[in-house]
């Protein structure tokens, strides 16, 4: 009988998560529950889980609307159901064509349309009249015998109660961005769409005996069977035909990099690979790394520079494989910070891209495998709490200088004596209380989903003004149902160094080998910039922070950079490490070491966990705890899930394995206090050298060819100084620098020899087709 219920994700609209919505129903005794969200269907795997763990069975459908016209549900009556469901609203999102006024024939559905909509000869077999319980006088003039098999009850459920009643005239107000009294009964929602009792439902009816009898039936004929579990991968399966084609071809590639970066024998390289490719083929992790790896390929066929991070650093494969420039045996990283047996959920490359080329990328991702199968991630965009106090102001028709009062003074401005005042304040603390209320949906990052099945057997996609395809899941909703992103990423770092290749080719006839970095760390005119910290304009050592600190610490060495790059990060420089980082590198002979083994583990950062690596090592060679184990730990300190019956047992395991080394008890403690205040705010060790090697990169290219790059810089404005700065630093390399010029100048910044001349795009005011048309 609840075929129509909403939650907040029916956007400015409905008032409850999802967990509310069903915490309501099982205490009501409902057995059976429709989620009918207005044109989205975003959170229905979070609905049909929470449902499960009620004994509630879940349904699951559609409302269609266009704007405040009511066009008819949808319901699902199976899993295929669901399915057709995604596709048609998909359909509609993307053309933005208003939905039919008869719904289409949706194989496994049933359709719903409101009373006195439809002329009940006309429907199909699969189509159904609903009588809201305020509808039923309307009844007493209809042959309602005839039309049995096709009434139903329409109990539709939005909010909680009379409060959040009020609470949704005021995000209808907000949405249709208008004064709460402009409010017409179209717009809103009826009062009494809330919870009622099963009984006193039934009861109303109980003059139609047939239309409840109806009802159930069309509840029972539903079915959904979603498997719940992210340990179920729902990513791409297989790269080429098969599983085994793709651990060969993993297998081959890492061999031939292998060759590539450590030379034809190099035991200890070999015997790190043939380990990760055991602990990925346990999780059949094969076909990420392939995809990948397909992505790098293209990108270096199209000759786009990119830069691979994050946690995938620690991996040998994927520095062979040419993912990552970080050598992990180098680092000492260990493969268990990326993947190992333990991990609830599978990591992910993040990869960087000039912004220039990030779109061509992603291009091809959807190519190469398809719309069906493939979707940006989406995001939930909520209100946050100074937003929804300007927006409620707006609705209760407060001037401006009013709404910005109350946001200075915090509801301090005559609170008592105005009721409106009063009224924003505990509605916005009310959305406050709620879990993240939504306010439009967004996109993501750098996500994208590529499904092994259609896309839309999981979710909905819309078509937003970026023009990719983009599904209706934030990345939580896809990790709870197994579908794990990729990560293409933009930044304008990447454009100065791509750009300055192009350039450097262009303007000097020199090619340049990017990926070289080991030799970049060694040239000693690179060290000498690093040292004196010429360094403007390259990514991650530029701000005066970062140079301040590379200056106390002398930095001109690369393992150097890589803790600079870590414990620059705020909540290490908060908490005093950073300062204490800098004293113990000055006076390393003052440094006490805890124990022995801490001292042979910590000896580099002298003492210090620097990383989260630091965690597992000390974990693993302190307490003899398992690689897995100690990453859990390192994750459960970072709060991943702090206070769980995991922590606690991987605590335990930690003291009694410290007593069965005999490590004495007073420094097993403090290693303990160590390690639980600094994870919090660690950083990873692989980070940090990704960001190390772009800036080792950056400083290659402004140490050889400075007035390129100083170009290349210019016209990617980005970076941590104004413009004027760049240019003042491009004139220190000795070019001669013009205005710009209607005979000379492009629309971005041109170098020819040493003649600079300015681009018409710093010509305020200048039009960008009229500059192109100029030049």
């Amino acid at each position: 009988m609840f075929l129509n219920c909403k939650t907040f994700f029916s956007l400015r609209y409905g008032t409850m998560h999802a967990e509310m919505l069903v915490q309501k129903a099982h205490e009501l005794g409902i057995g059976s529950l429709a989620l009918t969200n207005i044109n989205i269907t975003s959170d229905a795997w979070e609905f049909v889980d929470l449902c499960r763990k009620h004994d509630i069975k879940p349904i699951l459908g559609l409302e269609c609307r266009n704007g405040n016209d009511f066009k008819y549900l949808l319901l699902a009556r199976n899993q295929e159901g669901w399915h057709h469901i995604n596709v048609f609203l998909s359909k509609h999102l993307q053309s933005e064509k208003p939905f039919p006024d008869q719904a289409p024939v949706i194989p496994h559905t049933w359709v719903i349309y409101a009373l006195g909509t439809r002329a009940p000869e006309t429907l199909a077999p699969h189509e159904l009249i609903g009588v809201k319980p305020w509808q039923r006088n309307k009844l007493f003039r209809t042959a309602t015998t005839a039309l049995r098999d096709k009434l139903v009850i329409l109990q539709p459920v939005t909010f909680q109660d009379n409060t959040h009643y009020e609470l949704h005239q005021l995000l209808r107000a907000i949405d249709q961005n208008i004064l709460i009294t402009q409010l017409e009964p179209a717009m809103t929602g009826h009062p009494q769409e809330q919870f009622v009792t099963p009984a006193s439902l039934v009861e109303h009816f109980a003059d139609y005996p047939y239309i409840v009898q109806r009802t159930v039936e069309v509840m029972e004929a539903c079915h959904i069977e979603m498997d719940i579990h992210h340990s179920i991968s729902r990513n791409k399966k297989c790269f080429l035909g098969s599983v085994e084609e793709d651990r060969a071809k993993l297998r081959e590639l890492a061999l031939e990099g292998m060759m590539y970066r450590y030379g034809q024998h190099h035991e200890e390289a070999l015997q790190r690979i043939e380990k990760e490719l055991a602990i990925v083929a346990q999780l059949n992790f094969e076909s990420y790394f392939l995809i990948t790896w397909d992505i790098i390929r293209y990108a270096q066929e199209r000759g786009f520079f990119y830069v691979g991070r994050g946690s995938g650093a620690n991996s040998i494969i994927a520095y062979c494989i040419k993912i990552t420039d970080v050598d992990p045996i180098e680092l000492d990283l260990y493969f268990e910070r990326f993947l190992n047996p333990y991990r609830t959920s599978p990591p992910d490359f993040d990869i960087d891209f000039s912004w220039r080329d990030r779109d061509e990328i992603i291009q091809y991702v959807f190519d190469k495998y398809g719309s069906q199968h493939t979707a940006l991630l989406g995001t939930v965009t909520t209100f946050q709490t100074n937003a929804v106090i300007r927006e409620l102001g707006k609705v209760y028709g407060l001037p401006k200088k009013e709404i910005d009062k109350i946001l200075e003074n915090g509801f301090q401005v005559n609170l008592e004596a105005d009721s409106i005042h009063q009224k924003i304040a505990y509605f916005s603390n009310l959305m406050d209380q709620e879990k993240a209320f939504p306010n439009h949906l967004s996109i993501h990052a750098g996500g994208i989903l590529i499904s092994d099945a259609p896309i839309h057997q999981f979710c909905t996609t819309y078509l937003p003004p970026k023009g990719f395809v983009t599904a209706q899941l934030d990345m939580w909703q896809a990790e709870r149902i197994g579908l794990h992103k990729f990560d293409i990423l933009s930044q304008r770092g990447l454009g100065h160094i791509r750009d300055a290749i192009d350039i450097i080719k262009k303007n000097r006839d020199v090619d340049i080998d990017i990926h070289d970095v080991k030799a970049f760390q060694l040239d000693p005119l690179v060290r000498k910039n690093l040292s004196g910290v010429n360094t403007i304009g390259c990514f991650y050592i530029e701000s005066p922070a970062m140079r301040q600190l590379l200056l106390k610490l002398g930095c001109d060495d690369y393992l150097t950079l890589v803790a600079a790059s870590s414990i620059i990060r705020p909540g290490v420089a908060q908490s005093g490490m950073m300062k204490q980082y800098i004293h113990r590198y000055r006076h390393p002979e003052e440094v006490v070491y805890l124990h022995p083994v801490i001292e042979e583990l910590l000896k580099d950062t002298f003492g210090i966990m620097v990383y989260q690596e630091d965690v597992i090592k000390v974990a693993h060679k302190y307490a003899d705890m398992e690689l897995a184990d100690a990453d859990s730990l390192r994750r459960a300190m970072a709060g991943k899930y702090r206070g769980s019956n995991d922590f606690r047992e991987i605590q335990k395991r930690f003291f009694d394995n410290c007593e069965r080394l005999q490590r004495p008890p007073e420094v097993s403690a403090e290693v303990w206090r160590q390690i639980a205040s600094f994870a919090n705010f660690s950083f990873s060790k692989a980070h940090s050298a990704s960001f190390a090697v772009e800036s080792y990169q950056s400083l290659y290219l402004k140490t050889y060819f400075p007035a390129e790059f100083m170009v290349a810089v210019i016209n990617n404005f980005g970076g941590f100084y104004n413009r004027e700065l760049y240019f003042r630093e491009l004139l220190k390399t000795g070019v001669t620098l013009h205005p710009p010029c209607i005979n000379h100048s492009d629309y971005a910044t041109n170098i020819t020899r040493r003649e600079v001349y300015v681009g018409l795009i710093h010509v305020e005011g200048l039009e960008q087709l009229l500059a192109e048309r100029i030049y």
